[in-house]
């Protein structure tokens, strides 16, 4: 299937319809072009999709189609798509089922007597489902296969064959338990959590703490849990662990209040706004400030590690992330319509020299939106564009063009009017794109920040930025497909 749909979204299992309303709500900044929750009750599924934001749909009303009594469980989900079917977002949207009726509703979609349900992070490659007759989805997520899949294998074969990108819940409706699986790379996060007494899972641990429950522990990677109806648990280790967790995931992705994999979001964001400091710190800067939101913790500790004082220069409307936008022209208008510069500056920092601190550098839009902003509005003299992640998407050495193929909108082939900045261009080229100077953090610093921070550069998948591919060193029980899609990625 070709133009398969990427992406990194947020998902939870949860006992109350209130508590799975309220994880993805706290979730939102994993995805906010359409949330899902699928309602599990004894031999019963039912299913509602909408477009937008969690809010969207109020919880009360959502009582009214889900009542209490007829259910035990709730799958809920929000979805980041990284390829655009802007048409098409409710049939590309989570929970994915197999079977029941379902009814169209412009903008939701209800569907009821399901015979399973899946709600997923990551990305499995199509070449695992050469079994699978692809001619019968209705849409064209990786998830619905998935489960056409996993009624073929059941969850243990999975597993053991699958080497693919996954944290992922189904329901089936032959089975009581709620079943959760994360791959054996654990490239996706996942954790489970205690709630009133019961059970639950979701992608953070923020899900459950700022909402009165507890973090217990992250979802082993090669394990399968069981959710029972009464709240309880158990799990199963089927593959050994093979670590290659994704370093975006504390770069950018997830909420600066979580802990991924035991290691603090903030505190990783802090080391690596010192390790730029150490490797950069220009004797004509006046301030530093930071894109809003995620590098405010690192250009933070950037300006304290320099001497400089640090001041927010920009503000945004909402807090909505451009890079989730699901195609270049609706990035840019959010950015365009989103991002701007506080009132009353001019007179304070017209002709000074700015650093400001970006997470990454990617397409580049919104940094040259701030280009504009510093330059053409505020007056500055100089800036100086700092990026505390390495060039994504480069061509390295091995000639082979790096980008994500595990859940994130960073494709080794970027659809036709996209392109990564970094690609094919000298430093020199960058920041004439960029019109400003640019500053990477090296890779090497990079690691060391996360070693330092309390997790092995051996343990994370850095191929976007040039480093292994994070199966090649995967052994599998009985297939490797995957072994495929990386032949295929080294000829391409």
């Amino acid at each position: 299937m070709e133009d398969g749909v990427r992406h990194n979204c947020g998902f939870c299992v949860a006992h109350t319809l209130h508590d799975a309303y309220s994880f993805i709500r706290s979730l939102q900044h994993r995805g906010r072009e359409a949330a899902g929750i699928a309602a599990v009750g004894d031999g019963r599924i039912d299913v509602i999709k909408w477009e937008g934001g969690v809010d969207r749909f109020d919880v009360t009303d959502l009582h009214k189609i889900f009542p209490s009594p007829s259910y035990h469980s709730y799958m809920a989900h929000v979805r980041y798509a990284t390829r655009g079917r802007k048409e098409e977002i409710l049939a590309d949207a989570h929970p994915h089922t197999l079977g029941g009726q379902e009814e169209r509703r412009g903008n939701h979609i209800l569907i009821r007597d399901c015979e399973m349900a899946a709600v997923h992070n990551g990305q499995v490659d199509w070449d695992y489902f050469e079994a699978v007759d692809l001619e019968k989805l209705t849409s064209k997520c990786d998830t619905e296969a998935i489960l056409y899949l996993y009624r073929r294998e059941e969850e243990h074969a999975f597993m053991r064959k699958v080497t693919g990108a996954y944290t992922m819940a189904i329901a089936d409706w032959r089975k009581r338990d709620i079943i959760v699986m994360r791959d054996r790379t654990g490239i996706k996060p996942g954790v489970l959590g205690w709630k009133d007494g019961k059970y639950g899972v979701a992608s953070e641990d923020i899900a459950f703490r700022k909402n009165g429950g507890e973090f217990i522990e992250n979802l082993q990677p090669g394990s399968v849990y069981y959710l029972t109806p009464e709240g309880d648990y158990s799990r199963e280790n089927i593959v050994p662990a093979q670590p290659a967790h994704c370093f975006f995931e504390w770069n950018y992705i997830t909420d600066v209040d979580s802990r991924v994999n035991n290691v603090s979001v903030r505190r990783i964001r802090e080391t690596l706004g010192e390790a730029l400091a150490e490797e950069f710190a220009p004797a004509d800067a006046d301030l530093v400030t930071f894109l809003p939101r995620c590098p405010e913790v690192a250009a933070r500790s950037y300006a304290e590690k320099t001497g400089l004082p640090f001041k927010p220069l920009f503000y945004k409307m909402r807090g909505e992330r451009s890079f989730q936008g699901s195609t270049a022209s609706e990035r840019r208008s959010s950015i365009s319509e989103n991002l701007h510069l506080l009132p009353g500056l001019k007179p304070q920092f017209q002709g000074k020299t700015v650093i400001l601190m970006d997470d990454s550098i990617v397409r580049g839009n919104a940094s040259v939106r701030a280009q504009e902003l510093l330059y053409e509005d505020l007056g500055v003299r100089k800036a100086y564009l700092l990026s505390y992640t390495p060039p994504i998407g480069i061509v390295p050495e091995d000639g082979v063009p790096r980008g994500c193929m595990f859940g994130v909108d960073l494709p080794p082939d970027p659809p036709d009017g996209e392109e990564f900045v970094a690609r094919g261009r000298t430093m020199a080229e960058i920041e004439e794109k960029m019109g400003m100077p640019v500053i990477y953090l090296s890779s090497e610093s990079m690691l060391r920040g996360f070693e330092k921070s309390g997790i092995d550069r051996d343990r994370l998948c850095t191929y976007c930025i040039g480093g292994s591919h994070p199966y090649s060193h995967c052994g599998n029980d009985e297939s490797q497909p995957q072994s495929k899609q990386l032949e295929m990625a080294m000829a391409k």
